[in-house]
C-alpha cells in the first residue's frame, strides 16, 4: 500500500452526515456510490426499517467502556505462559504452511492452518484458547520465525470510547461502528506512524469469508477485537483484515477504517477501501466475514439474512450485477482473476474458507440479492 503513513493521514471531509441527508437524491446504477446514496434509507433493505438515515445516526456521542485488550508477546515455540485468562492465541511464522500446531493444558494438540487468515511465505492462525493460561507451539520442518500473540478481550481494564448516541445505518441496515464494538485505534499505528495507509479503488467484488472461530459465541463483539489485534499486530496488517463482519444474531460490525467522513468501508467518491481479507486480490475487492466455523454448520438465518442486505445495498448502488462473472484485475499491478461477483474465499486462494457449508449458500445468497431467488 502506498500513500504517507503520517499520524495525521486522516483527510478532511467535504460532506458532514447530515449534509449527506440535505443533498438528497438518487443516482442511476453503475454511477459512483456517493455519500447520499450509500447513506440514505432503503425500504427494500429487507430490514424492516423504512427510516431515511444517515450513515450514521445524529453527530451526538457518549462515553462507553470496553475491556482493553491485555496482550502477552513471545517467540519461538517453547511453552508460554500469561498473566490473565487467554482468549486467542495468534500465531504467525515463515515457511511450510503445514503441520504447524499448538497445545494448551489438556495436552492434544491442534493442528494449525486451514483458517481464513493467509500470508504469503509461511502460515499463520487465530486459535481460540478458553481461558487457558499458558501454551505450547510446535512448527512445520524448517520454519522459522515463530511468533505468538496470547490475546485476552474481556478481562482488562476499562477503556472509554465515544460512541454514537443513536444507532448507525447504511441505507436502512443497522450496523455497529468502530467504536461501538471497541476498536483502539492506536493499534493501526506503529513506530508513531500508520503502519496500512488508506488507499481507495473502485469496487469490483465481493468475497465472504467466515472467522474460523467457535460457533455459538457468547461475546462476538470480544471476538472481533480479538480478530483486529490478531490482524493489525501478529499479521502486522495494521487494521482488521475485513470490511465488515457479521454475527450470529445478524448484526453487523464496521471492519477497516476507511476514514472520518463516517460511510464505512467508502470514500466520499465511492471508492473501496484496500482491506487484507485476500492476499493479492485486495485492491477493489470488498471482505464480509461471517463469525464462527461455517466447515459442518450453516450459517444462522439471520446472519445469512445480514449478508443478503448488505451486499444487496452495495451491489444495487454500485450497478454490480451479483450474478455475473466477471474479470477481476488488481489496479495495483494488473494481475486478472476469473471470478463470479460474489465469490468465496476458497475462489482466489487455497483456503477452506469461507467453510463449505457458507461456499454451498453462495448460489442462493446471489439469487437473494439479485431478487430471483424463492
Amino acid at each position: 500500500m502506498s500513500g504517507s503513513p503520517t499520524p495525521d493521514h486522516r483527510r478532511k471531509r467535504s460532506l458532514s452526515r447530515r449534509g449527506m441527508i440535505a443533498a438528497g437524491g438518487a443516482v442511476a446504477a453503475g454511477t459512483a456510490l456517493t455519500p447520499v446514496v450509500f447513506a440514505a434509507g432503503d425500504s427494500d433493505s429487507g430490514s424492516g426499517d423504512t427510516t431515511s438515515d444517515t450513515a450514521s445516526g445524529p453527530a451526538g456521542t457518549e462515553p462507553q467502556k470496553f475491556p482493553a485488550t491485555r496482550t502477552e508477546a513471545a517467540t519461538g515455540t517453547a511453552a508460554t505462559t500469561a498473566p490473565f485468562a487467554i482468549s486467542y492465541v495468534g500465531v504467525r511464522w515463515t515457511g511450510a504452511e503445514a503441520g504447524a500446531g499448538i497445545r494448551f493444558a489438556d495436552g492434544k494438540w491442534q493442528e494449525l492452518g486451514g483458517g481464513c487468515a493467509t500470508v504469503e511465505n509461511g502460515g499463520t492462525a487465530l486459535v481460540a484458547a478458553g481461558d487457558a493460561t499458558g501454551y505450547e507451539l510446535k512448527a512445520p520442518q524448517g520454519a522459522s520465525g515463530v511468533r505468538s500473540l496470547a490475546i485476552d478481550t474481556t478481562g482488562g481494564a476499562g477503556k472509554t470510547f465515544r460512541v454514537p448516541t443513536e444507532p448507525t445505518r447504511v441505507r436502512g441496515v443497522q450496523y455497529l461502528s468502530r467504536p461501538a464494538w471497541g476498536a483502539d485505534e492506536s493499534k493501526r499505528y506503529k513506530d508513531g506512524k500508520v503502519n496500512s495507509p488508506e488507499t481507495y479503488y473502485p469496487l469490483q467484488t465481493i468475497t465472504v469469508h467466515h472467522t474460523d472461530t467457535p460457533n455459538a459465541d457468547p461475546d462476538p463483539a470480544a471476538t472481533v477485537r480479538g480478530i483486529y489485534e490478531f490482524h493489525a499486530i501478529t499479521n502486522d496488517w495494521g487494521d482488521i483484515g475485513y470490511h465488515f463482519l457479521i454475527d450470529e444474531a445478524g448484526t453487523l460490525y464496521e471492519g477497516r477504517y476507511s476514514g472520518d467522513d463516517g460511510i464505512p468501508a467508502f470514500d466520499p467518491e465511492g471508492n473501496l477501501v484496500t482491506a487484507f481479507h485476500t492476499a493479492g486480490f485486495n485492491s477493489g475487492n470488498l471482505g464480509i466475514a461471517l463469525l464462527g466455523n461455517l466447515t459442518g454448520q450453516p450459517p444462522t438465518d439471520a446472519a445469512k439474512a445480514s449478508l443478503i442486505r448488505l451486499i444487496k445495498v452495495i451491489t444495487r448502488f454500485k450497478g454490480l450485477d451479483p450474478q455475473a462473472q466477471v474479470t477481476f484485475v488488481n489496479p495495483v499491478n494488473g494481475v486478472t482473476k476469473d471470478v463470479n461477483t460474489i465469490s468465496g474465499h476458497r475462489d482466489w486462494l487455497q483456503t477452506d474458507c469461507p467453510g463449505q457449508t457458507m461456499y454451498d449458500l453462495l448460489g442462493e445468497v446471489r439469487a437473494a440479492v439479485a431478487g430471483t431467488g424463492s
